[in-house]
C-alpha cells in the first residue's frame, strides 16, 4: 500500500508540474482522436442521412449490419488494417504501419459505425414533411439535407462526442498500428499497458487520471448536449 501511495502521489507530481513527456503522450492521444473523427464526420453523416432519406434495395441489410459493427472489437480492427498495411499486405508500400496515419485509419474505422448509427437515428425523429417543406420552396436536395441537418445539430455533436469517447479510450488498434513509439505513436492508453505492465505505476496513475477526466468531460457534454436537442424550440418543430 505504501508504494501504491507513492506511486499516486508521483502521478499528481507529474500532472502538476507538466511533466514534459507525459503531456506529449497526450498530445499524441487528442491528435490522433479528434483527426479520425474529424476526417470520418463528412462521410458518416452522408451516409446518415442517404440511409434516413433515401429508400433503395438492401437497405435494411446496410443498417443491420452497421448495428454489427457498433460492438466491433478495436483489436479485430488492428488485426485487419495491420495485414493489409505489413510490407506484404495490399498497401504496405505506402509504409504507413507504425505510423500515425495508420492509427488514425483504424480509429476511423472505429467510430464511422457509432457516427452514423446516432446520426441516422437522429435524422429518423425529425419531421418528414421538413423535406417536402425545403423541397416545395425551391431548396435543391442538398441544401433540403442542411437544412434538416441544423434542425439535429445538437444530437450531431453528441454523436461525434462519442465518436471521439469510443477512440481515445481504445487500446487493441492503437497498440497494432502504432507499434507504441515514444514521442511518436504512443498515447495514452498504450503508455498505461506499457507501464503497467513494467511495474512503474507513477506514469500510468497519472495517465488514468488524464483519461478519466476526458471521460467525465465527453459524458458530460454528451448529456449536455441531448439535453439541449430536446428543449431546442427549432429540434422540437
Amino acid at each position: 500500500m505504501e508504494s501504491l501511495s507513492q506511486s499516486g502521489l508521483e502521478a499528481l507530481r507529474l500532472l502538476v508540474t507538466g511533466d514534459r513527456t507525459l503531456w506529449e503522450i497526450v498530445g499524441v492521444s487528442f491528435r490522433v482522436s479528434l483527426t479520425a473523427v474529424l476526417a470520418c464526420a463528412p462521410l458518416a453523416v452522408a451516409f446518415a442521412a442517404l440511409l434516413a432519406f433515401r429508400r433503395f434495395p438492401g437497405r435494411q441489410a446496410v443498417l443491420a449490419v452497421l448495428n454489427t459493427l457498433l460492438s466491433l472489437p478495436a483489436v479485430v480492427v488492428g488485426l485487419s488494417l495491420y495485414l493489409v498495411l505489413s510490407r506484404h499486405g495490399p498497401l504496405g508500400e505506402w509504409q504507413l504501419l507504425f505510423t500515425q496515419t495508420a492509427m488514425v485509419l483504424g480509429q476511423m474505422v472505429l467510430c464511422f459505425p457509432l457516427i452514423t448509427a446516432m446520426c441516422h437515428a437522429a435524422l429518423q425523429e425529425t419531421d418528414p414533411r421538413a423535406w417536402e417543406t425545403a423541397r416545395t420552396l425551391g431548396a435543391g436536395p442538398l441544401r433540403a439535407v442542411l437544412t434538416l441537418l441544423g434542425e439535429v445539430r445538437f444530437a450531431l455533436l453528441g454523436a461525434l462526442i462519442a465518436g471521439l469517447g469510443r477512440v481515445v479510450a481504445e487500446v487493441g488498434s492503437a497498440m497494432m498500428l502504432g507499434g507504441n513509439i515514444l514521442g511518436y505513436t504512443r498515447n495514452i492508453t498504450t503508455a498505461i499497458a506499457l507501464e503497467t505492465s513494467k511495474g512503474a505505476f507513477a506514469q500510468g496513475i497519472a495517465l488514468g487520471m488524464v483519461l478519466l477526466i476526458l471521460a467525465f468531460s465527453l459524458n458530460a457534454g454528451l448529456h449536455w448536449l441531448q439535453g439541449r436537442s430536446r428543449l431546442d424550440p427549432e429540434y422540437l418543430t
